[in-house]
């Protein structure tokens, strides 16, 4: 495979890519790690908006190389610097406590909120001052398997590159558009321009999500606002929203966490923005 001999712990390759657990580090070298087979199979396969590849380097030891040649084939395809590395380098860099021996260095692959408005959108999730690194990545992996066109962060949220992130994301964030930093004001008046209907998710929402389905209110385009997980939407961002919507809860669960709550919202205007099939 062409691949060189294993690598010094003392690299500086390995202690560049060690500092990126810092967001610090990320930001000013605007790279991040993103850690096994899943997540380094798309990013092989993942270009930037400029059409550079957004795998740089990839660190795999010699079970993994051997286990996933297709990957490291993949990873030098796309022109990555492939290192050999024991399980010791793996685990000095890696953010996992069982490392699965493939750790690869991308490039950051936000885009341009701009970007995301001029495609005109239909399906959207908006997070507003979400700060739990996990549940923003799962978030993004709901919006990815809903089929939406896009993902905003506000300024106030969790760090898009957080190694939680990315390994909750399963590989989605490389799937779709990712807006950072946006302030949620501009986000809201930026889609709302684009043609979009802004629905803020919130339990003590004044709107049903089933009575706006039965309604036939959700086919239009649609940005959801998901709040943090612990106080949710404060006042002044409801109030940005076009309908403040519930997930009614049928049984005598109290409430849904973030991720369960953007799911079903997130499908049901998928489902609702589908055209009807077979006179259904």
């Amino acid at each position: 495979m062409g691949i060189p001999e294993l690598i010094s712990p003392r690299s500086p390759r390995v202690a560049a890519a060690r500092r990126l657990a810092r967001r610090n580090f990320r930001g000013k070298e605007r790279r991040f790690i993103a850690e096994g087979p899943q997540a380094v199979r798309e990013a092989a396969g993942h270009r930037g908006s400029d059409g550079e590849p957004t795998l740089l380097e990839l660190f795999a030891t010699v079970e993994a190389a051997e286990r996933y040649e297709a990957i490291v084939d993949a990873a030098l395809d796309a022109g990555a610097r492939v290192h050999l590395a024991d399980s010791e380098v793996l685990a000095d860099v890696s953010q996992t406590v069982t490392p699965q021996g493939l750790i690869g260095v991308c490039r950051f692959l936000d885009s341009p909120f701009d970007a995301v408005i001029a495609a005109r959108p239909k399906l959207v999730a908006v997070l507003a001052n979400v700060r739990d690194p996990g549940n923003a990545g799962t978030v993004l992996r709901c919006a990815d398997a809903a089929g939406a066109d896009a993902v905003v962060l506000t300024d106030a949220s969790v760090d898009l590159y957080n190694p939680k992130s990315v390994r909750a994301s399963a590989g989605s964030l490389f799937h779709l558009p990712v807006a950072v930093g946006v302030p949620v004001e501009q986000a809201v008046q930026g889609l709302r321009d684009a043609g979009v209907r802004i629905l803020a998710a919130d339990g003590a929402g004044e709107h049903d999500l089933d009575d706006e389905l039965d309604a036939g209110t959700m086919g239009g385009p649609t940005a959801w606002v998901f709040g943090n997980e612990a106080w949710g939407l404060p006042e002044e961002t409801r109030e940005l929203a076009d309908a403040v919507v519930r997930v009614p809860i049928h049984g005598k669960a109290e409430s849904l966490n973030l991720a369960t709550a953007a799911a079903v919202c997130l499908y049901a205007s998928a489902r609702a923005q589908r055209p009807a099939r077979d006179g259904r």
